[in-house]
């Protein structure tokens, strides 16, 4: 697999795998497990999912950052922001649904007539309006805005509505003025709660114990694809949907690799990076190894990275600007000899990860934002060496109130992935 494909499951959707009906395993041959029936319950068995209360407390919060920066109500289609607050699910078409939050009141639900009883399905005892075909959702929208008290407000729109959508909006109801709703809503979903940081450590366990049992798989002759659908079974065991890039040989010395389908051979750098999704949140972990015996610059291009990676961590704490995290592991690279800049660590330290494999914040020269205590970051410092090799360590850096760690164990060398 060239490109991870991070599959969000609700937890019933998710145990699938995990029973299949008996009916089904007599015409199917019993498929050999490689985690035992233990492991996975001791694992799932901590699966809880986001309560509705958690929900309401975080349009709470939505409210009171409106008030601190004078945003009147925040727009949303559907999307992974909606999900976030409202525990809905649904696709965008042209057909518009979707929901305005004010800073004072209770959510509002626009969708088409003919699918009212699903929206209303989920949107429960909140107000829903429709609109039929022949008619337009900004009339609906105005309407709301309108008996809000909202039509000369200001309206956040939240990142990711797209771009006909908001224009429509300004050009239908020409009164409310517009503004990026991010502020809010990153401003939300960047600090998560302690049932959060859980979800994504679970995500984080099973990613840990998919990539110890995939790399004992690996074999001369092996292609990167082979060993991308192997990672994926292995998920599949847990119940949950996940996948990795995989890159051999030279291809690790581009970060998201070729388009070729490169086969491994004796001596090659493996570099695995991938996750899987736990009640919607993300793990997103990247581990380095070698089949059979490494040479010496690989090693201590590994060691290079290994201690970036922990130099970042030591700097990160609450208050802390994100461009000081992203330089301090830029600085034992260049000091090491692969500097400046971007020229052998060609990318950014790290992106937030939540509801998304890649989300706001992120560690990045040039961002002064202040990290603060329940933050998720990857933390991922890499040496790229065209023509030769690439070595990236990916862990999630969790933002703590003294200051941060990692969520999984660091590895020990090239060969031990996990401590």
């Amino acid at each position: 697999m060239h490109r991870r494909n991070f599959l969000k499951t609700s937890a019933a959707a998710s145990l699938t795998p995990l029973f299949a009906s008996s009916a089904l395993s007599q015409t199917q041959p019993a498929q050999v497990k490689s985690f035992s029936a233990e492991k996975i319950t001791a694992i799932r068995d901590r699966i809880k999912p986001i309560t509705k209360e958690e929900r309401i407390a975080r349009q709470q919060q939505a409210r009171k950052l409106m008030s601190d920066l004078g945003i009147d109500a925040v727009f949303f289609e559907g999307g992974t922001s909606l999900s976030y607050f409202t525990g809905i699910g649904w696709g965008r078409s042209e057909r518009l649904f979707a929901m305005i939050l004010p800073k004072n009141g209770e959510p509002q639900f626009v969708a088409p007539k003919f699918e009212e009883a699903r929206a209303a399905e989920q949107v429960g005892s909140a107000r829903l309006l429709t609109w039929e075909e022949d008619e337009s959702p900004y009339a609906t929208i105005k309407q709301i805005l309108k008996e809000n008290n909202l039509l000369t407000g200001t309206l956040g729109i939240e990142e990711t509505t797209r771009f006909f959508v908001t224009d429509r909006i300004a050009r239908e109801i020409g009164s409310v003025k517009l503004v990026s709703g991010t502020p809010v809503t990153a401003g939300c979903r960047s600090v998560k709660s302690p049932h959060e940081i859980e979800l994504i450590q679970i995500a984080n366990d099973i990613t840990a114990e998919v990539y110890k049992t995939a790399v004992q798989k690996l074999h001369e002759g092996m292609s990167e694809r082979e060993l991308g659908s192997t990672l994926s079974k292995l998920f599949s065991e847990f119940g949950v949907g996940g996948g990795a890039l995989v890159l051999f040989g030279e291809a690790s010395a581009y970060p998201h690799g070729l388009v070729r389908d490169y086969t491994l051979h004796e001596g090659d750098i493996v570099l695995i990076d991938g996750g899987c999704s736990v009640e919607g949140y993300e793990s997103d972990v990247t581990r380095t190894t070698v089949l059979g015996k490494a040479t010496d610059k690989m090693h201590k291009v590994w060691e290079i990275v290994r201690k970036a990676q922990s130099a970042a961590v030591t700097v990160a704490r609450p208050g802390i600007p994100a461009e000081e995290v992203d330089a301090a592991a830029r600085n034992v690279i260049a000091e090491a000899g692969y500097g400046p800049g971007y020229k052998y660590f060609t990318h950014r330290l790290g992106h937030g990860i939540g509801l998304e494999g890649h989300e706001w914040y992120y560690l990045v020269r040039g961002s002064q934002r202040l990290l603060v205590a329940g933050n998720t970051f990857s933390d991922e410092p890499g040496i790229y060496i065209t023509g030769e090799f690439g070595i990236r360590l990916e862990d999630e850096l969790l933002v703590t109130e003294n200051g941060a760690r990692l969520m999984l164990p660091p590895p020990e060398s090239l060969e031990k992935i996990f401590s």
